[in-house]
């Protein structure tokens, strides 16, 4: 899925204008990475489906989850969440690829020449992070979706339902339930995550 994101985001990079015109940057960057999220998803979410029904029954094999998913399911169990997952990708992508750029560049001009792979992976850590936070209600109610039972009103992938569901029960800590685990883990994958991309970059081009 992330070979899938790079190869979407820097050919659709390449097709928009972005040039010197500072104002058109963010914009380029917002496209390309949630056309990005949208291919990225189309392997992610099969995955995602089968290890969460893992982890909630640890007694059961990773293939008969799947195949039992096929089986009462269809492949529509296996994309169970699919939309729920990018409606949470696609604004993190949005909040995390701009300020992303934006750090790397910030920082480049800030120490006049561009940034070196470890300072990529800090801005990365950082962009991550913050996208991580104010994008944590949307990774609840795709948690949810994904995790309810075949006919439940949470099984038919209502995003908004879901989130109001939490609302009215848990309130605002329901929302934002696991925030700090979801920003740690972020934060670190991001530092690795798009350090290696960054250096992995500057070595073959």
């Amino acid at each position: 899925s992330a070979a899938a994101f790079f190869i979407t985001y820097e050919n659709v990079k390449s097709l928009l204008p972005h040039g010197s015109s500072s104002y058109l940057s963010p914009a380029t960057h917002m496209v390309a990475a949630s056309l990005g999220e949208v291919v990225a998803c189309l392997i992610r979410v099969p995955s995602e489906v089968v290890k969460q029904r893992a982890q909630v029954s640890p007694s059961s094999s990773t293939l008969r989850i799947l195949s039992h998913t096929l089986y009462h399911e269809g492949i529509q169990g296996l994309y169970r969440g699919y939309k729920s997952t990018v409606l949470r990708e696609i604004p993190f992508s949005l909040v995390q690829f701009p300020l992303w750029e934006s750090l790397k560049d910030l920082w480049s001009w800030k120490q006049g020449h561009v940034v070196d792979s470890w300072q990529s992976a800090v801005c990365g850590a950082f962009a991550g992070g913050f996208a991580a936070a104010v994008t944590t209600p949307l990774d609840v109610a795709k948690t949810r979706i994904m995790l309810a039972k075949a006919g439940s009103s949470n099984a038919r992938g209502n995003v908004l339902a879901a989130l109001g569901g939490i609302w009215r029960t848990q309130g605002l800590p329901g929302l934002f339930a696991g925030v700090v685990p979801r920003m740690a883990a972020i934060s670190l994958g991001g530092f690795i995550f798009l350090g290696t991309y960054e250096k992995t970059r500057q070595l073959l081009l």
